[in-house]
Order: C-alpha cells, then structure tokens, then sequence
C-alpha cells in the first residue's frame, strides 16, 4: 500500500481512475454508494463494517469487489485513494485519523467529529500530509439551497435583517428507539448530530454567530434513563443580522425551512420540497403589486416542483444522472469533492475540513449555552453493576431487545426462569430488568462463536431476532442463514427445545382463502410474496427439513397482527401510515388477526413448558374482535387524533408496485427478478379466518378473546409513549 501522500496525490493526478471506498454501511451508505459511481472518475473498490456479514451483502448489493470487517485490514489488502467515513460519530475521529496517516483522502459524513479537539487535530494531520479532508454538508448541494445562496451572495434581497432556520422534523428514536444510539446517550449529541445542517448553512448564508441564547426544553426521559430535550430555541446576531434556530424533534407536521428577509426582498427555501421562492416588489400599485407577487411566488413554486419531479422521474429511468432531492445533494457534495482532489484545487469551503471544525465549535457553544447539564453519559450498563446470577440461566433468548422479545423476558422472569439474553448492541432496552436472574450478553446470531458461548447450561432457545434488510440477498445473508446457524449450534449443544417465532404473514391470506389452521401450508406462491414473509418461510423450511431429518427439537410460532405495550399505534397490520395519513388494505370491513403482545409472550412461555410437541407449528391470533375502521376509530378517539384514512382498493397498491417493477426492469434494477404480484398484496388485508383451537387445546393458550382489553392494551397502553412525547 502507499503510504506516501505525495506520491499518492501524483498517482491521482494521472488518468487511473481514483480508488475510493466505504466504511460503515449503514442507512446512508447506500447514497454515498450511488454518488462515487456517478463521480467521474472515480472507483468504488471495498467497503468495510464491524460486522462483516453486513459489509458482505452490501458489497454483494452494489458489485463492490472487496468487502472487509476492519479499516486497518482494508488499508493492508488494497490500494485506496480516499474512504467514505459513515459509522456513527464517536468512531469518526480514530478512524479518520487512522486513514490521514496512511495517505489515504477522507470524507466523512456530517457531524465531523465529537470535539473541536478531534477536528483541529484532523485539520491538522491533513494539512501536514497534504492530503483532501472533507466533510458532507450535503444540506448545503441542494437545488434549493443552491437558489438561495445564490440570491444572498448576489446581494439580490439587499442587506439581510432577519434570517429564520426551522428543523421541526421528529427523531423517531426518541419514542421507538434503538435507545444505545450515539445521538440519545447524551442530552447534547442531538444537537451534534443535527445542528450541523442548521450552523452549517448559517455560516454559508450571514458568517460566524456571536453572543448566543439558547432555550431547550420538553425533556423527556428516554427507557435507559437518558435525558433528551425536544425542542431548541436559539437566538443570536451576525452582525446587523438577527438570527433564529427553532429544533422541534417531537411528533408533527414536518418542516425544514430557511427564511431570508432583506432589504429589497424575502426568500423561502423548502429543503424537503427542494424549492426556494423569491418574493419582491414589483413596480404597480399596491394591490395590483400584492396580486402579481402572488402570482409570481405560484409559478416559481410550481416551475420547480415541476423540476424536482423530472429529476426524479428521468434518474429512475437512467435518462440523467440524478434522482430525488436527498440522493442529489449527496452526489454533488461527492462530485465536488473529487473535482477537487483530481484537479489538485482547494475544496468548496462548504464540504472543508476548517468549515466542519467550525460546525463544530458553534454547536457545542450552543450546547454550553442552553446549560443543560452534560456530564453524565448513557452508557451501557457494566457487568458488574447488574446484580449478581441467582442460578445459571436455563433460557436463551435471541432478539430479547425487540417489542415481542421484551414482553417475553419479562414473562420468563416472572415464571421463575434464569434467562440469558444475547443482543448484537448495546444493553440498555434490557436495562428495566434489574433481576438476579437475568444475563445479557452481547453477540451476532450470524457468528458461530457468539453463539456458542452463548450455550452452555441452556436448555431453551427461543429464537425472534430478525434482520431489517432491503433485498432479497441480504435477508438471505442476515436473517436466513444466521437462521440455519442457529439451529446447528443448538444442535451441537444438546438443547430441549428451539422455538422459532415466524409470522402468519407468509400465509396467503385474501379473501379467496376461507379458514386457516396449522394445517394450512404456506403460500405456495411464496417467491412472489415481499421478502419478510418469504424470508420467514425460508426459514421454517430449513428448521423443518432439520427437525425431520436430524431431530432437531422444533416449536413455531407464527403471531398475528402484534400490538401493545412496547408496540406502535400506527400499525402496518392496518395500513400504511404516513404522517396523519393512513391508506387502509381495503375496505377495512373485516375483523383483523390482532393478537396481544402479553398474550404472545404467554404463549412462548407454554412453548417451552408443554411436553411432546416437538415438530409442531401454532398460529397466535385471538378471537376476530376489530376491523380495520374500529381500530383506527379508537386509535383517534384515545388519541384525540384526526386522521385522514383512505380506504384504498388493493388494486391502487399493485398497480403502483407493477409501475416501478417496470421502471426497474427498464434501467435493470437489481431488484427487478420479483415481479410484483397481486396475491401479495391482497393478502394484507388479512381477509381469512385464523382457526386457533389447536394453539389454544394443546398449549393451553388463554388469549384475551375480550373487545374492551385489546382496546385498553392493545391501543392505549401503545400509544402512552407516543403521548408522551407529543406533550
């Protein structure tokens, strides 16, 4: 590898295409992905996460040659150019200084680092090596932001008053979590984390703020115990300007929004919509000047909505190289930083490392100044500080840190069992169970070791982890085969039982199928079905093929439609929810498969209880007690919601579906080889009839069967939470 920067910079200069790569495939790997292949010039050659089954499906994903689970061995095996660093921030510092010192480019996803310190040292680090450090304001690459930037360095609305910035956007982990998240460990990394898209275009628009006040309050206590403000208020000058930053993370209507008033006119920037309005006197009269402004301000709104929807619609068809408005400003910011690393030019002072550091600065002073107090941490729990194990653990559980995996350690702890909780992160969603009978270890499901060591005295597997995956090679890698895993390991350890939690959803289940019981096979159709329903299934035919073929002692369990305490409101099992929207599967006329989570979790306890039924599956939906419409009814009254519900023919859902799989296989999109199907989406409307006699003889399985407590438990202990946090 080369570790010399200066002949690293000579190499880049030549005409060999730059050698970039990925760490860290997270949610926005995926953009960063698209943005180098549409850089000119520019080669995606390795990615790299701690976990490497996930670094593998994501190489798999985007044809990327390598795929590692360490910088350093990345570094060691190939010859790279520049690294895309996108893990969370508190990584941010080691592994850009690591890549600094190693002559290799960095690009690091916003916010920079956790300190000013880190970021004078990496400034400075890249500035000795002679090497490019930028950071992805991408905010500020944006169509919009681009008009207004333009406008206010022109001089166009005179000398500026008055500047509003609104982030009114909720931070969903706020109320559903993961809580170990970097951003919620501490009550200023919010700020950390977003306040550099509000600074940092702050900067670009009026220059560095001065004396600040700052206001943050509706605090809310998060299940571990942290303390997060929802709402900012800062107020500060810049100069002759006055300047407002109002944050609200709290549910609403969202809205991020920049205001200009100047001397000689206002602009309005829309960051989600991508458009930015120009409001300014004309040379009539008053009214007629009111009139004409209006006017003006409908056609440049409707000229760029107009233009955002081409972009999007020719980028899905590869006409041009763009797509929606997020994606854009993304591969700009990229395309900017490569024009200037393979021109040898300094870079755009929006994606500079010197501007990154002072991102950074003015969001801690604006931490410091709201003086909240910062100096404890949200950490997981030591070892140590949990109390000691009463008796060796009989139990495993594997996705214990989920909505059904909770309920059920806690049903396990008060049925008197020791349980051993294996989670791939962080502690803390367990930390309300402060029991001497509880273990929490950390490992993957796709790790043969961590499984193992995860074995010894256990004599019960209850397996509900599931991957969160996009494409069918990815539930293949993270939920399929861990799966298969899984059952060798219990193989191997002797256990009793493994209890594999399924989902009725790999049913076919619309209104041409009348009664389903255990006897009912899966849908025959089931590679045409989406991929969490198809993945579930592959799944049960491993473990059954196992379990007749090697004995393997296997229970399923196949949950309904799951809500509760710990759940969302605004299930998926109902609709498709979207803000204040929600697009029923259907009519909504029919009674729905709901099932309580506690009466899940009973069942997953009688599960491992119930002697002689290895081999066997139960389906776990309670009496037919709600449809569709008197579930969203009670969902507004208790709420005190109004919703916009649509009851949207299914026929409205496959036909948009059939729409983009034709855009896919038109621009052969990976994901083109399932062709949608009708069947899929009919059975969302979960018209059968679920027969649960089985379940409830054989496992002695007593479900609420009760309108009143499915209401109460199943809705409005669901939505205390998100009460909560609109408060």
């Amino acid at each position: 590898m080369i570790n010399n920067s200066t002949n690293r910079r000579a190499a880049i200069s030549a005409t060999a295409p730059i050698r970039a790569a990925i760490v860290g495939t997270g949610y926005i790997a995926e953009f960063h992905a698209r943005a180098i292949r549409e850089a000119a010039g520019v080669e995606l050659i390795a990615t790299c996460d701690a976990n490497f089954g996930r670094a593998k499906a994501f190489a798999g994903a985007w044809n990327i040659p390598r795929a590692f689970d360490s910088l350093s061995k990345m570094m060691e095996e190939t010859q790279i150019d520049c690294v895309h660093i996108l893990t969370p921030p508190d990584l941010h510092f080691s592994l850009a200084k690591a890549a600094l010192e190693a002559g290799v480019h960095v690009f690091l996803e916003k916010p920079m680092c956790t300190s000013t310190a880190e970021a004078d040292e990496l400034v400075k680090l890249a500035a000795e090596r002679g090497l490019y450090l930028g950071v992805s304001h991408n905010f500020l690459f944006s169509a919009a932001f681009e008009r207004l930037r333009a406008a206010v360095h022109a001089k166009e609305l005179g000398p500026i008053d008055h500047i509003t910035f609104n982030h009114f956007y909720e931070l969903g982990q706020i109320r559903f979590g993961p809580f170990d998240n970097w951003m919620l460990r501490n009550p200023g990394n919010v700020i950390l984390e977003t306040g550099p898209h509000l600074v940092s275009a702050l900067l670009d628009l009026a220059g560095a703020p001065e004396a600040l006040s700052v206001t943050a309050d509706r605090k809310v206590t998060l299940p571990n115990g942290a303390g997060i403000y929802r709402r900012w208020r800062v107020r500060t000058t810049v100069g002759r300007t006055a300047i407002d930053l109002n944050i609200n993370f709290a549910p609403g209507f969202p809205q991020r929004t920049i205001y200009v008033r100047g001397l000689f006119g206002s602009a309005l920037l829309d960051f989600d919509a991508d458009t930015c309005v120009i409001d300014q006197r004309t040379p009539l009269d008053v009214d007629f000047d009111r009139f004409k402004r209006s006017r003006g301000i409908a056609s440049q709104l409707r000229r760029q909505a107009l233009a955002v929807l081409a972009r999007y619609g020719l980028g899905k068809l590869k006409l041009v190289r763009r797509g929606n408005p997020y994606q854009n400003s993304i591969q700009d910011a990229t395309a900017a930083f490569y024009a200037a690393i393979r021109n040898g030019q300094p870079l755009d002072v929006r994606i500079a490392g010197r501007t990154g550091r002072d991102v950074i600065g003015h969001c801690v002073g604006i931490i410091e100044a709201s003086a909240i107090d910062v100096s404890v941490t949200m950490a997981a729990r030591a070892a140590a500080d949990r109390p000691a194990l009463a008796a060796p653990p009989t139990v495993l559980v594997l996705g214990g840190a989920g909505f059904i995996g909770r309920e059920l350690i806690r049903q396990l702890l008060a049925a008197g069992y020791g349980v051993r909780a294996m989670v791939r992160g962080s502690a803390l969603p367990l930390d309300e169970f402060a029991s001497d009978r509880l273990e929490i270890v950390g490992g993957d499901i796709g790790n043969r070791a961590d499984l193992e060591r995860a074995m010894p005295g256990i004599e019960f597997v209850h397996h509900l982890a599931h991957a969160q995956c996009k494409t069918w090679d990815e539930y293949l890698a993270n939920d399929v085969e861990p799966t298969r895993l899984v059952a060798e390991v219990c193989l191997s350890a002797g256990i009793k039982r493994l209890v594999y939690t399924g989902t009725i959803d790999s049913y076919y289940a619309g209104a041409k199928t009348g009664t389903i019981t255990e006897a009912t096979p899966l849908d025959p159709e089931i590679s045409r079905r989406n991929y969490y329903a198809r993945a579930k299934a592959a799944a049960e035919d491993i473990l059954t093929e196992m379990s007749r073929g090697r004995q393997l002692p296997l229970v399923i369990l196949r949950p309904g439609i799951v809500i509760g305490r710990g759940g969302g409101p605004f299930h998926w099992g109902v609709g498709r929810f979207s803000e204040n929207i929600c697009e029923v599967w259907g009519d909504g006329r029919n009674k729905l498969p709901f099932v309580l989570v506690s009466d899940v979790a009973a069942a997953l306890v009688r599960a491992i209880e119930v002697p002689g039924i290895e081999g066997k599956s139960y389906n776990l939906i309670d009496a037919p007690l709600l449809t569709a419409r008197e579930y969203l009814q009670e969902l507004q009254r208790r709420g005190d919601l109004k919703l916009s519900v649509i009851y949207q023919p299914i026929w409205k859902f496959y036909l948009a579906d059939f729409a983009k799989w034709t855009v896919k296989v038109l621009v052969k999109h990976p994901d083109r080889i399932r062709k949608p199907s009708y069947a899929d989406w009919e059975s969302r409307t979960q018209k059968a009839y679920f027969d649960c006699t089985r379940t409830r003889t054989e496992l002695g399985w007593k479900p609420a069967s009760d309108r009143q407590r499915m209401v109460d438990e199943g809705i409005g202990v669901a939505l205390e939470p998100w009460l909560e946090a609109t408060k």
